[in-house]
């Protein structure tokens, strides 16, 4: 074997072990779904600052394949109703799961 020929050989394994590297598995997101998922992330945070009824350093939010957590403790049920909603009406959003808790 030439010398040519390992060196390409070599870097081609490199290359196949990159590429499944960033593939997904069932228990890990891709580089795209991780890209995707902190777009949507970014958007509903975005909503939540733009209102000014909702508290938007009272609420957390966490995406994984475009499943929104929204958690937190905010002032009112109105709130959690109104916060909920407008994260469902984001595009990229498939669910929203709501873990907010309404302060005593």
């Amino acid at each position: 074997m030439t010398i040519a020929r390992r060196f390409t050989a070599f870097i081609s394994s490199i290359l196949v072990v990159a590429l499944v590297a960033c593939a997904p598995t069932a228990k890990r997101e891709g580089t795209g779904e991780y890209i995707d998922d902190a777009v949507i992330t970014g958007k509903v945070k975005a909503a939540l600052v733009a209102d000014p009824q909702l508290k938007a350093t009272e609420i957390n939010v966490e995406t994984y394949k475009g499943t929104v957590q929204l958690s937190g403790f905010v002032s009112s049920a109105e709130d959690i109703t109104k916060a909920v909603q407008m994260t469902r009406d984001i595009s990229g959003v498939k669910s929203v799961k709501n873990d907010m808790t309404v302060k005593r």
